[in-house]
């Protein structure tokens, strides 16, 4: 087992994929020595007994929702798919697929448009709603989330944000940007453009950042997000150098195993120049090895991760969840100190800005694109869209989807209770 996570599939995988599938088998290999079996024993009747242990038993306080189970369920097919090709083993998963696509009422076990869905595939799974918020009630969740507002438009009394201005530009870099939050919240400070006269400043996104790519790609920050970056980063009032300070004054970057000293930046190569010699491409630093990265200065080392907590250290990506439960919750608290009732009308996570960055290019790049078109014909459209893409072309361009599949006829865009803003 150790073996499936040297070698292919797994070796190429990143450190977060490697830790949530071993969690997987961990939770697995438990599962089946209750009932006294190993891993190489284990048939589709056990794979379907885990899943409705992990959904549905009601003896199990710990049940996860669809979307979990979902990784619960790749995780072990891949495992027993590179078991099977190295020891012979029967994957049990794949037996439960099989059996789902055998026999039964004409009919059962098809997914959308008629096509057959893995039998241990949650139902659930494939519901998951897209939601979006308009630039209006974002602002006023990061207002009132992140920055001590009320719903009245004034700060409360008594606030305390030390970190205020690092949230707030993290949030609007996010909706500006349209990343994942891995990608915004692994970038470094030399990677940062200036804020100069373009609305959309051109930035490159390193390769060991970007999700499910292997190639680096270009991105636009809007002018207003470097400006708050700037100030977030300012060396006499930003929250950044006074958190650098006091791990400086406490001797924190000292005790850093592992740690790389960087002398210089090559902004056109996109080269660090190592301390100890030699240079290093910023494309092949994924986002733990970001946060070793340092520099020397007269008060001593001082981390090239744009992110820091307030202990000064490099935040690692997946705190920022953290950041925004703690936003909705402070937003819930202020909706009923108002006297608000029922479901609190400004709630946010993560992924939700980059839908909201979707749908507004989404509209703005319909707004452009549909009027030059007016008077073609159907055949001349299919001619322009083969040779010149369209507005789903253009906005996946955008969003740095890896792979760009035409949709032909079937409606992309439609008014569907899974896409809906929350406001």
């Amino acid at each position: 087992m150790n073996l499936f996570f040297r070698v292919s599939p797994m070796k190429g995988r990143r450190a977060r994929t490697w830790k949530r599938y071993a969690y997987t088998l961990v939770v697995w290999l438990n599962f089946l020595q209750v009932f006294g079996k190993s891993w190489r024993e284990a048939t589709a009747r056990d794979v379907e007994a885990f899943k409705d242990w992990r959904l549905t038993d009601v003896r199990n306080d710990d049940r996860i929702k669809a979307a979990s189970f979902d990784t619960d369920r790749a995780a072990l097919n891949t495992f027993y798919t590179w078991a099977w090709g190295k020891y012979g083993v029967q994957n049990p998963v794949s037996g439960v697929a099989l059996a789902s696509k055998s026999g039964g009422r004409s009919g059962q076990g098809l997914g959308p448009g008629g096509e057959r869905r893995d039998g241990l595939r949650p139902a659930g799974s494939r519901g998951r709603q897209v939601k979006w918020m308009l630039r209006a009630p974002f602002e006023q969740w990061r207002d009132i989330g992140l920055r001590g507002y009320g719903f009245d438009g004034l700060r409360r009394a008594g606030w305390a944000g030390p970190n205020e201005d690092r949230d707030a530009v993290f949030v609007d870099g996010l909706y500006g940007t349209g990343l994942h939050l891995q990608e915004w919240g692994s970038i470094l400070d030399v990677e940062m453009p200036r804020s100069a006269g373009n609305r959309l400043q051109r930035a490159w996104l390193a390769a060991a950042c970007v999700k499910g790519a292997k190639e680096g790609r270009w991105y636009r920050i809007p002018r207003a997000v470097l400006r708050e970056i700037e100030g977030y980063t300012d060396p006499l009032e930003g929250s950044r150098a006074q958190a650098i300070g006091r791990a400086q004054r406490r001797g924190t970057y000292e005790k850093i195993p592992y740690k790389r000293v960087v002398r210089g930046y090559n902004a056109r190569s996109r080269l660090l120049y190592l301390e100890s010699g030699g240079s290093l491409s910023v494309d092949v630093l994924g986002p733990d090895e970001r946060r070793l990265l340092f520099r020397r200065t007269a008060s001593g080392p001082e981390p090239l991760a744009l992110w820091l907590s307030p202990n000064g250290m490099p935040k690692k990506f997946e705190g920022w969840e953290d950041t925004f439960t703690a936003a909705n919750e402070r937003i819930q608290r202020v909706w009923t100190q108002a006297g608000g009732e029922g479901l609190v009308p400004l709630w946010c996570r993560p992924h939700m800005c980059r839908h909201s960055f979707a749908l507004k290019w989404y509209s703005l790049l319909s707004t452009v694109w549909q009027p030059q078109l007016d008077g073609f014909t159907e055949q001349e459209l299919l001619d322009i869209r083969e040779m010149f893409g369209g507005v789903w072309y253009a906005l996946s361009l955008m969003l740095g989807h890896t792979r760009i599949r035409p949709q032909r006829g079937r409606r992309i865009w439609s008014r569907s209770p899974h896409c809906r803003s929350t406001t």
